[in-house]
């Protein structure tokens, strides 16, 4: 274990709330002022972690942190003792100081969580990237519907018009959590029926949605991973979704996104470049994730 003093982690632990707030504070101001916004907002309401919650640092496991007593009874968390060198110049060999660091039997209690991330992500990287469903799903999640998920924002081509560039293309999304939100008109327009069970087997690096869901997972692991890895997949997640939304259906342009026309031959071309960077971003991080999984099941101890 690495044993960090309290003015090295402290130090660290306020870094990383400062790079937090640069990414979430007009969030924080806009939830203050009672207002909303139609894609950041997401990264909040869908995923379910709120600001607070990222903004307190983890060293992930193995680390342990002196002194850093506001981690007693945390999520994950348990009390050790150790020995600090103070004094040494006096003769003293060091003292003991109470610390904490993420516990061994929580480890072990997510060792199915963490083999299956595992497995997903070990699956998804096998696969060759397909980058040709446009960013169609949420098209298809207001299909021939008049219950529109963003009340506030108005469609760019209008029911009709929306309805129409769903019909002139395949839908090929292969991610089940974007599937699930499909009218029912749409769903029996996707090339194939997705189910749950069939993630594993389903999904692929193309696609934009899995490559966002990095960020979901890695939140599943913590305190088991770094903040700082975390923080990552967080901005990673911001900008895929910058693009899902500039790709929608919705006009943004009051937000200042501007419209990926994926009803047009030029705008389907973009939306394929912009696809292909974050698909490549992501190869990166999703390594960089399942690493960090292997090494946590190694370490896992059996469940109690």
């Amino acid at each position: 274990m690495i044993v960090l003093a309290e003015s090295e982690w402290r130090a660290r632990a306020a870094a990383h709330r400062a790079r937090l707030d640069e990414l979430v504070g007009p969030y924080l101001e806009r939830r203050a002022a009672g207002s909303s916004h139609p894609v950041i907002d997401f990264l909040f309401t869908y995923y379910g972690h709120k600001p607070a919650q990222l903004r307190r640092w983890h060293p992930g496991f193995g680390v342990v942190l002196a002194g850093a007593r506001e981690y007693d009874g945390g999520r994950g968390y348990h009390r050790i003792e150790v020995t600090e060198a103070r004094g040494v110049e006096e003769g003293a060999t060091g003292e003991w100081t109470l610390a904490y660091t993420a516990d061994p039997a929580y480890l072990a209690r997510r060792r199915d969580t963490i083999a299956f991330i595992a497995d997903l992500l070990r699956a998804t990287a096998s696969r060759p990237a397909q980058l040709s469903c446009f960013g169609l799903h949420e098209w298809a999640m207001v299909y021939k519907t008049d219950e529109v998920r963003h009340q506030q924002v108005p469609l760019r081509l209008g029911g009709t018009g929306t309805d129409a560039v769903v019909e002139s293309m395949s839908l090929r999304c292969t991610h089940f959590d974007a599937f699930r939100f499909f009218t029912p008109d749409a769903v029996g327009r996707n090339a194939e029926p997705l189910a749950r069970a069939d993630q594993v087997a389903r999904e692929q690096p193309g696609c934009l949605h899995a490559n966002m869901d990095l960020y979901k997972w890695g939140f599943k692991l913590t305190p088991l991973i770094s903040s700082d890895l975390l923080l990552d997949y967080f901005e990673f997640a911001c900008a895929a979704r910058e693009l899902d939304m500039r790709a929608s259906p919705y006009d943004l342009t009051a937000y200042g996104y501007e419209p990926v026309r994926i009803e047009t031959p030029a705008g389907r071309a973009e939306y394929v470049r912009h696809q292909s960077d974050i698909a490549q971003q992501a190869r990166v991080l999703r390594a960089r994730l399942l690493t960090t999984c292997q090494d946590l099941l190694t370490l896992a101890p059996d469940a109690p």
